[in-house]
């Protein structure tokens, strides 16, 4: 009995881990330099404004604010759309892209705004294909 509790319980536990976003990533034969600089500039292009910047790694965060977005919660800000993107040499020669795509709601608490991680929004996913497909070449 003992462990039919044990193995229903691991599989309750298993189903609450649920994945909010997954990165998506692509190859290119251009050099991580100029990856990197194609990169930027396509986040201003989808309308993101970059949050840190990390030029010795190559990486990236830039945010979108959704502001059409409504909920029927009082203390509901905005939503915000993030890319995450790391550029970096591959071992054969390539370059990889990777973008973690992510969505937060911002709500207004009594500490001040609030973020708190969602599942990937459609708008955000596609954004990062998008931005993959721009720095592909």
């Amino acid at each position: 009995m003992l462990h039919r509790t044990l193995l229903v319980g691991a599989v309750v536990l298993s189903a609450c881990g649920q994945t909010l976003s997954s990165p998506v990533s692509t190859r290119t034969s251009a050099g991580p330099d100029d990856t990197y600089a194609c990169v930027r500039k396509q986040l201003g292009d989808l309308g993101y404004k970059q949050t840190s910047n990390d030029l010795a790694e190559h990486r990236i965060t830039a945010t979108k604010i959704d502001e059409k977005s409504r909920r029927p919660d009082v203390q509901f800000r905005r939503i915000l759309n993030k890319l995450d993107v790391d550029v970096s040499a591959a071992a054969d020669g390539q370059t990889s892209i990777e973008v973690l795509p992510r969505t937060f709601a911002e709500y207004t608490t009594h500490r001040g705004p609030t973020e708190e991680q969602e599942k990937a929004s459609n708008e955000v996913k596609a954004d990062a294909q998008q931005l993959l497909e721009r720095c592909r070449s």
